[in-house]
């Protein structure tokens, strides 16, 4: 005797289910609902078809030692990682700079100083997790919104050459009413040196002499952060 019964949709199996249940449970729990290895597995998903993200998202975990830390390593450590390629390594990177875009959107168009914990947000974003030092600047309008946000030298571990008068030169091309120094601590430790200091003074006398506000200039470190106005050294 033959059944009338429609026939029931087969479920996928193997790796096409186990995706399959996670993108469901993303969509119906959120993001919150899938741990770090989890979640390194979905941005995988789609650039790496036919490999074991699970095994992948498990050693970058191992290697990096979070979600963030992941997708924010430097390209030459990712390439180490076995089977992720360049597919992977610039799936990870995109999120990356989706994140730094988000974070930014936050701020372009408000007064930073009235938003400093979603600045401070953003920086963090974009530095706690830098290798080498990097010094950056914010060049603000008179209103101080942000009119651009450009890395001005890169260094060493400990160390990054910068030149107060091109920073004030850059003001002057960009129209720039003031500005706010950004620089990272690789170590960890965002504690102003000797140098950090004095070169914070130099800039604002260079700045001061043509009539642009030095309003701050932070320090990033892992996860912390130190504001020299704040510290009274500006």
């Amino acid at each position: 005797m033959f059944s009338s019964a429609a026939p029931q949709p087969r479920k996928p199996a193997g790796a096409e289910g186990h995706r399959a249940r996670m993108r469901a449970r993303l969509l119906a729990a959120g993001a919150e609902s899938l741990a770090d290895h989890e979640l390194l597995e979905m941005v995988l998903f789609t650039a790496l078809p036919r490999r074991d993200t699970k095994a992948i998202a498990k050693a970058l975990l191992a290697r990096f030692g979070s979600f963030a830390g992941a997708i924010a390593g430097p390209l030459a450590d990712l390439r180490t990682i076995e089977g992720l390629g360049e597919a992977g390594a610039a799936a990870l990177k995109t999120v990356q700079a989706a994140a730094l875009r988000l974070a930014r959107s936050e701020i372009r168009d408000r007064p930073l100083l009235d938003n400093w914990a979603r600045l401070m947000d953003y920086l963090n974003a974009a530095l706690a997790r830098e290798r080498v030092e990097q010094f950056r600047v914010l060049f603000l309008d008179s209103r101080n919104h942000l009119l651009a946000d450009e890395v001005q030298a890169r260094g060493t571990v400990n160390h990054t050459p910068v030149y107060p008068r091109e920073v004030v030169k850059r003001a002057l091309e960009l129209h720039a009413a003031a500005i706010i120094l950004v620089h990272n601590h690789p170590s960890g430790d965002p504690t102003p040196s000797r140098e950090d200091i004095a070169m914070t003074a130099e800039t604002r006398k260079a700045a001061e002499a043509l009539a642009i506000v030095l309003h701050d200039h932070v320090i990033i470190g892992n996860g912390r952060w130190v504001s020299l106005r704040e510290r009274k050294l500006l």
